[in-house]
């Protein structure tokens, strides 16, 4: 179990942030950033699964401008409605700044000086813009949303990133899949991964669209992806 961490921005405030430390006292560091749902009990159990495989994990709760310690689920419409309600209302740009001062924070705690993230759904997109805008040495991007304006950004990503697309993604239509893949194909710090039948969240357990075989590769390929790049 992890406890509860409090991080300055850097435009002043603070925000709450979920600290798993690795199991053995020290680690890589990782950054988990969230779907829609806040810093949920998916996203701490996330975070304790990684710290014991050896990694010191931080979970920046980054709904905390609109309303701090949002824990909702996709179990049910209401729950949904204002999930949706917080995204449209986030400022992806804030958001990054918001994880930019949390990797400032745990590279401290990092055993090797790294620093990794992986995000899912909106945290896919701010995984995207992380690698791109930040010093993060590694970043994982689980179908990430609403790329299409930031793809020019792939140019400025310093460290290495990895991209797991849902081939069928009712949130990624197949003409913004296309401009995805046409845009990093020849960018040799991006992995581009397309899982084919696969719907939008289909590595988030228990979900309507998790897909237990096509979870499982993704989540091995992250796993070997961290491996060479922040361990």
């Amino acid at each position: 179990m992890g406890s509860m961490v409090q991080i300055t921005a850097r435009d002043g405030g603070t925000f709450d942030a979920y600290l798993a430390t690795a199991q053995g006292g020290s680690g890589p560091a990782l950054v988990l950033i969230q779907e829609i749902f806040g810093v949920n009990h998916l996203m701490r159990y996330q975070a304790d699964c990684f710290a014991a495989k050896g990694f010191t994990v931080i979970v920046p709760d980054l709904f905390w401008r609109q309303e701090p310690g949002v824990m909702i689920t996709d179990q049910s419409e209401a729950d949904w409605q204002k999930a949706f309600q917080l995204f449209q209302g986030f400022d992806a740009d804030k958001g990054v700044d918001d994880i930019a001062a949390t990797v400032d924070y745990i590279r401290g705690q990092s055993s090797t000086g790294k620093v990794g993230a992986i995000g899912w759904c909106l945290g896919g997109r701010l995984a995207f813009l992380t690698a791109a805008r930040t010093n993060i040495d590694a970043a994982v991007s689980y179908y990430g949303v609403a790329l299409d304006d930031n793809l020019g950004e792939a140019t400025s990503i310093g460290g290495k990133l990895l991209m797991h697309v849902a081939a069928k993604d009712d949130f990624v239509p197949p003409e913004s899949q296309e401009k995805i893949k046409s845009a990093l194909a020849d960018n040799p710090k991006v992995e581009l991964h397309v899982y084919e039948g696969c719907n939008h969240a289909f590595a988030r357990p228990g979900g309507a669209n998790f897909v237990q075989d096509a979870a499982l590769k993704a989540d091995d390929r992250t796993l070997t992806f961290l491996k060479s790049t922040i361990a």
